[in-house]
């Protein structure tokens, strides 16, 4: 397999300045970034915004740093949103008429995506030919407009999954909807389509061959990366229990993210009740934050997840909080004394890089990227499954010994230092011009012949 990346997101992070692109003559000057279904600019952890929205953000930022510029077209969800926003310099958020403004759902935008198409090419149209150099879609629904903006404009289109259809359908929750035939048969034509996929993991891009078949030639693995200057130590566990309110002899299981099967918070609530059957003297001192909104199918049933800890009868040691900014996102990790991660499917696993940034363990289940964020038995553990009497017995360990959190908490803030937005925006780089590359060739054959 071809892979431009794989050992770049694992270096220290490099200072933008000092980033240097081989090949300067070929890289793209300019890239049209789609996202359809979610804004870079939308809060992560409600709606639809989530892992992905940080990783446009900080991708883009750090792309224009090494100078890429960076358009981002997203959809416009309410009329009181500027065109344009400047996100940073070089970095450029455009807002796409397409659709109702609000009430419209993920699984309805497929209808809207002429109109979104229409935008997108009004919006090149008013530019000399050639003035995008590439295309970069994200999810499944931005790859079907790239596709076809990549075809009109002539130049190469890279595609990033996030999430497959085929993957989440083969580990759902109990309960959970599957994803629809529509959106199998869309991600495997943006498969067909694009000059280059991006995957977050080996895994994943082996996901890629095995479920749809990719030319295993156009995948590229680059870690996403993580915001070291925000996400960090800083000043210790004490200090961000106190700005939050949280004892500081605690023992605090966090659960931080989207509110639906597909993340399991259900697992942690189970998995609490189950450690408080068999030790009961820890319910004084066992605070578990819920930050986050309902998402996806979690929309079906928003309040169900307080219904159950009520059920399970729970509800006392259990605090709902809603999705908050990351400054404070960073000071929820550094409180905790481990993040819990159940989810049955993620292609990486941001905020489980995040937490070990800010010196915080992670427990999460074996699935998709997270075995790559977590190095199990140093800087977290890993179960396999999502049986709660298993989550309960590690968070036992975490509540009988409590240096076990400082010792891993350290080994994961080394751990993650690895993984900076710097590195990860080379490498992606790196993947731009060889699409270019390859697609001058291939259009050079065609003239050819």
């Amino acid at each position: 397999m071809s892979q431009y990346v794989s050992r770049l997101g694992r270096r220290s992070a490099v200072s933008p300045s000092r980033l240097r692109l081989p090949g300067t003559s070929r890289r793209p000057r300019r890239v049209a970034m789609l996202s359809v279904h979610t804004s870079p600019l939308h809060q992560p952890g409600t709606g639809d915004a989530g892992g992905m929205n940080v990783y446009i953000v900080e991708l883009a930022k750090r792309l224009a740093a090494i100078n890429i510029e960076v358009e981002i077209f997203t959809r416009a969800t309410t009329g009181a949103l500027p065109p344009t926003v400047e996100l940073a310099p070089g970095v450029l958020v455009r807002h796409v008429d397409a659709g109702p403004y609000e009430g419209l759902a993920k699984e309805e935008l497929p209808a809207q995506l002429c109109a979104f198409t229409h935008g997108v090419m009004q919006a090149w149209a008013r530019h000399r030919p050639g003035y995008y150099d590439l295309v970069h879609s994200h999810y499944w629904l931005s790859g079907h407009v790239g596709w076809l903006a990549s075809e009109r404009w002539g130049v190469p289109l890279v595609h990033a999954m996030h999430t497959m259809a085929k993957v989440k359908n083969a580990a759902l929750a109990e309960g959970d909807t599957p994803e629809p035939a529509a959106r199998v048969i869309g991600e495997t034509q943006v498969v067909r389509a694009a000059d280059r996929l991006i995957a977050n993991t080996a895994e994943e891009a082996d996901e890629l061959v095995r479920y749809y078949e990719s030319d295993p030639g156009k995948v590229a693995v680059v870690h996403p990366g993580v915001n070291l200057d925000r996400f960090c130590p800083a000043d210790g566990r004490a200090a961000a229990r106190a700005r939050l309110g949280l004892p500081q002899d605690a023992l605090v299981p966090l659960f931080a993210g989207r509110i639906q099967p597909l993340k399991a918070p259900d697992v942690l609530l189970r998995a609490v009740a189950v450690l408080l059957d068999e030790c009961p003297d820890l319910r004084r001192r066992l605070v578990v934050p819920i930050v986050g909104g309902p998402s996806g199918t979690g929309l079906a049933k928003p309040e169900g997840l307080q219904k159950l800890a009520a059920r399970l009868g729970i509800a006392d040691v259990v605090r709902f909080r809603p999705p908050v900014g990351q400054e404070q996102l960073a000071d929820w990790f550094r409180a905790a004394s481990v993040l819990v991660m159940p989810s049955y499917s993620e292609s990486f696993g941001l905020v489980a890089i995040e937490a070990q940034a800010a010196g915080t363990p992670v427990l999460a289940a074996a699935v998709g990227g997270l075995p790559v964020a977590v190095r199990d038995g140093v800087t977290g553990i890993l179960v396999h499954g999502h049986e709660p009497g298993a989550y309960a017995r590690v968070l036992r360990e975490f509540a009988d010994n409590p240096d076990l959190c400082t010792r891993m908490g350290a080994a994961a803030a080394r751990h993650a230092g690895s993984f900076g937005w710097d590195t990860a925006a080379l490498a992606t780089a790196e993947v731009y011009m060889g699409a270019v590359g390859d697609h001058r060739r291939v259009r050079l054959r065609t003239r050819q012949n």
